[in-house]
This record gives structure tokens, C-alpha cells and sequence, in this order.
């Protein structure tokens, strides 16, 4: 947080643990000596300007950073303040969106020419295997220019293989936090606007109050609570931006319990046991031999794992068990 533009040069890494209720949960039920949360990492890149694409402000070293990532999170300024002007000199949403989604768009095109350009050299000395690649990206060139994200184009899962080797920013996932006063938080003009720009876009808009998230992070967790309670808010604005990236990204989270640890692990939805297990540690992958499976909803039920297999309730999977959320896995592997 700074009060003056272009303070930021080298991304800031943060990584936060996943809230999660059901850890909670099966601390309280299994009494172990380390409760260990899964988390996600967030990497805060320098703003992007008009010209980004053409190196503008470092704007070819930002992008690169953001190619990085899984999931494009673009801070959207949402409050007035009168001792930390606007750089562009007025407070207008849509068009700061339109501005870094611009040079999104002209970094992709840069990156998708010179892929064809290598492909047409190709197909012109006779090698056809590059034509079917060719055309996605001709379509995927089109879509760009009418302004539209790759990842809206509607693309079959053959027409994403041929574009593995295209690092495009406008395929990933993608949403807006509105970074609000507490006056717009509660539906200000600026919120207001932005979210019928989400609505319009199909992209989620998660409202967050900069300064209070700032603060929050100096209390203990019963002052945390009562100081949203007294704003009104049941949670901080970390908490709905973390679901949101989750559910874009469709991850789950399963769980192990492992001597005195009960540790959380997330992975993408229909990830294989054995993939799982590699999550963990590699050699549980190599010598992956089964999984002995319990529903989180049946242990929060029973108490105790003993009393699930007196219920008969767990499950033993092999290899093409495809991990669900909510899951306690215990790997049976070789070494």
C-alpha cells in the first residue's frame, strides 16, 4: 500500500493459507499435534500502462511475470482519495480495465504472429502437420482483434492441445477485485459500474477494502472478528477472494493424516490418486499401490476413523480413482 505510483518494480510474493472450516473440524476430532492448511500464492506484479506491450514502464518484464501464473487477478481502483491521485487524473473503472486488458490483448497478438509467422515458413517447405495448429491460431487472431478473451472463444479441447506451446495471457482464468472505501463498498457508483462490467463479461467481481484487509492483519483473530462485526462483514475480503480463485480454477482440497500432522493438499478436480499422492511426497507416486478413502462428512459424523471401518465406510481405491473434494486419503505405496 503506497501513496504514490510506480512504487512497485520486483513482484511481491504472498502466500496465504486457505481458510477452510473442515481442518478446523478434524483438529477438533483428531486432536493432532500440527493442523497444517493448504495454500495459494498470490504474486502482486506492478500495474500495467498504456504502451505495456511495447515495453512501456517495464511492461514486457510484467507481462512475462504474469504468464506465469494460473489465474489473472486485476485490481480495478474503485475509491476516491484525494492524497493518492489517480494516475490517468480521474476515477473511471471501466476505462483502467480497458486500458491493462488492451495491452493483455496486443502482448497475445505479438506472441500469436510469431508463431504463425514460424508455421507458415513450415507449411510453405512442405510440412503439413502444422496446418491444423495453423488455423487455431488464425481463429484465435480473429477473436483477439474483435476483442474478445482466447478463453471465450469457445475452443475445443483439440484446438487448446495445438496452443500448449502459446503462453496467452487472455486463456487463463480471470476476475476483478474492486479495491473500495468503505462508502463504496456498500454500493457505490464505482462498485456499481464495475460489477455491470463483470456481469457483461462473465467475470467475477469480488469487492475488497484495501486498507481494512491491512489492518486486519495486525490483529489477533477474536479482535479480527469483532472488528467485521462491526462493519457488518462475517469475513475478510481475502477469505471470498480465495473461493472465487478456487472455484475459476476448479481446485479441491483433500486431506491426510499422517502420524501427528492432519494436513490439507489441493489439487484440480479429478486429479488421479496416484497424482495425489505425488502432491505428498514423488515416491508415494512411483510406488502408488492403492488408496484407503474416508468422507470427510462421514468422519465428522462417527468421530473417529476406528468407527468408520466398523461402519464400513472406507473405501479402498486403485489407480483410477479420481480424487474428490473433501477426501482423507491414506496412500498405501511401495518404497
Amino acid at each position: 500500500m503506497a501513496s504514490y505510483p510506480f512504487s512497485t518494480i520486483q513482484p511481491n510474493t504472498g502466500v496465504v493459507a486457505v481458510p477452510d472450516p473442515r481442518l478446523k473440524r478434524l483438529g477438533e476430532l483428531l486432536k493432532p499435534e500440527r493442523l497444517t492448511p493448504t495454500t495459494i500464492t498470490f504474486v502482486d506484479v506492478a500495474g500495467l500502462i498504456a504502451g505495456a506491450s511495447k515495453g512501456e514502464g517495464l511492461g514486457n518484464q510484467f507481462l512475462a511475470q504474469i504468464r506465469d501464473v494460473d489465474l489473472i487477478v486485476h485490481v480495478v481502483r474503485c475509491f476516491p482519495d484525494g492524497q493518492c491521485p489517480h494516475p490517468l487524473g480521474s476515477l473511471d473503472p471501466v476505462r483502467d480495465v480497458e486500458v491493462v486488458e488492451t495491452e493483455l490483448f496486443l502482448a497475445d497478438l505479438e506472441i500469436l504472429e510469431r508463431h504463425r509467422l514460424k508455421l507458415e515458413r513450415r507449411l510453405k517447405a512442405g510440412d503439413k502437420k502444422g496446418e491444423a495448429a495453423f488455423q487455431v491460431l488464425r481463429k484465435v487472431e480473429a477473436g483477439l482483434d474483435q476483442g474478445r478473451w482466447a478463453r471465450d472463444l469457445g475452443l475445443s479441447p483439440e484446438e487448446f492441445a495445438q496452443l500448449q506451446e502459446v503462453p496467452l495471457l487472455t486463456l487463463k482464468p480471470y476476475l476483478f477485485v474492486a479495491n473500495v472505501s468503505e462508502e463504496e463498498f456498500h454500493g457505490g457508483p464505482c462498485l456499481r459500474v464495475l460489477k455491470e462490467l463483470g456481469d457483461k463479461r462473465r467475470v467475477p467481481v469480488v469487492p475488497l477494502l484495501g486498507d481494512l484487509e491491512a489492518e486486519l492483519n495486525e490483529l489477533t483473530p477474536e479482535e479480527q472478528r469483532e472488528f467485521l462485526a462491526s462493519l457488518g462483514l462475517s469475513e475478510p475480503g481475502i477469505h471470498r477472494l480465495i473461493r472465487e480463485s478456487y472455484q475459476l480454477l476448479g481446485l479441491v482440497t483433500f486431506y491426510t493424516i499422517v502420524g501427528p500432522e492432519v494436513r490439507a493438499w489441493t489439487v484440480p478436480a479429478g486429479t488421479p490418486a496416484p497424482k495425489a499422492a505425488g502432491r505428498v511426497h514423488s515416491d508415494m507416486e512411483r510406488g502408488f499401490i492403492r488408496a484407503e478413502v474416508m468422507q470427510f462428512n462421514d468422519l465428522d459424523r462417527f468421530g473417529s476413523p476406528a468407527r468408520i471401518r466398523e461402519a464400513g465406510l472406507l473405501a479402498v481405491e486403485g489407480r483410477d480413482h479420481l480424487v474428490r473434494d473433501g477426501e482423507i486419503l491414506l496412500f498405501r505405496f511401495q518404497s
